[in-house]
């Protein structure tokens, strides 16, 4: 793949009616309801440019969580913009969007997969586990720790690989899994950032969506989920239009945040902070550091 450009992510000003932007563009919350919340990427993703969101609330008594897809329909050419992703805006069709899960994400491959298709969305050769929204309701970290304790699909080591790769693309991991927020238990939570065992509905959890080119005008959707790809979540999707990143902050899911992934060299904030913590015993020690309080802060959540 050829090198491109970082480009600064944002959403689109064309929204659900129920999602308030802040002043950068970067941040969509569900002001009510548990519905309306539709948000796209503000210009069209280039082919292995991931578009990456961090949960940043929660919102207790609603069924169902996050959804995540692309769509090849330009937002400003909508008539309205859909109630729901799924299925009001896949039944329009050009558009490919999935039900982020508590568990069960992950597309399995295989030989007696072929031949289904998804409910949310086009697939081929594959079968998604978890397609529907089935669960009982929202939770939230306390959950989480609960729910570690049987989580064994998730190896509990250290990403010891700079980079994400899927075919020929290649994805800087450094941002591509959260870190743990100060408070009364971040102690505890450092273990679930650092085993990569963040269950994917969780808050801080990283979701991203991006399209690898398959064959002429055709790609293949992935989702990653705190630093995992997924599989190919739809398959022989139309690349010939340009495709929107497409995320529904649905019910359970009340915030989430853009995390901008770096392509080209790292900045320097970016470079002094993994100098900084390459030479620390523990995250919270940087506050004892004789450094500028704003690179302190940077260092120790993002």
């Amino acid at each position: 793949m050829e090198p491109f450009s970082d480009q600064f992510m944002e959403f689109h000003p064309i929204h659900g009616t129920n999602v308030q932007l802040d002043n950068s563009k970067t941040k969509a919350t569900r002001v009510e309801s548990f519905a309306n919340g539709v948000c796209f990427s503000h210009h069209p993703l280039k082919p292995g440019e991931i578009f990456l969101i961090e949960i940043e609330e929660k919102e207790l008594g609603w069924c169902g969580h996050l959804r995540v897809g692309l769509t090849s329909r330009n937002p400003r050419e909508l008539e309205v913009v859909p109630e729901y992703s799924i299925p009001d805006l896949t039944d329009i069709g050009d558009s490919w969007v999935f039900a982020i899960t508590r568990n069960h994400n992950k597309v399995i491959e295989g030989p007696a997969a072929g031949g289904q298709e998804a409910e949310e969305g086009g697939l081929e050769g594959g079968h998604r586990l978890g397609r529907a929204e089935d669960e009982g309701g929202a939770r939230d970290e306390g959950d989480a720790n609960r729910e570690v304790k049987g989580h064994n699909s998730k190896p509990k080591t250290f990403f010891t690989d700079t980079h994400l790769y899927i075919d020929s693309i290649r994805i800087p991991r450094d941002k591509l899994v959260g870190r743990s927020r100060p408070g009364c238990f971040s102690h505890i939570l450092d273990d679930l950032y650092k085993t990569n065992a963040l269950p994917p509905t969780a808050r801080r959890s990283r979701i991203g969506v991006l399209y690898v080119p398959k064959g002429k005008d055709q790609a293949d959707m992935h989702i990653i989920i705190n630093g995992e790809d997924m599989g190919a979540s739809a398959k022989g999707i139309p690349a010939i239009r340009p495709l929107y990143a497409v995320v529904d902050v649905f019910a359970a899911t009340k915030c989430v945040q853009i995390v901008q992934v770096e392509y080209g060299f790292s900045s320097l904030q970016t470079l002094c902070r993994k100098a900084i913590q390459k030479h620390i015993v523990h995250r919270m020690a940087i506050d004892w550091l004789e450094l500028p309080e704003a690179l302190k802060q940077y260092c120790k959540y993002e």
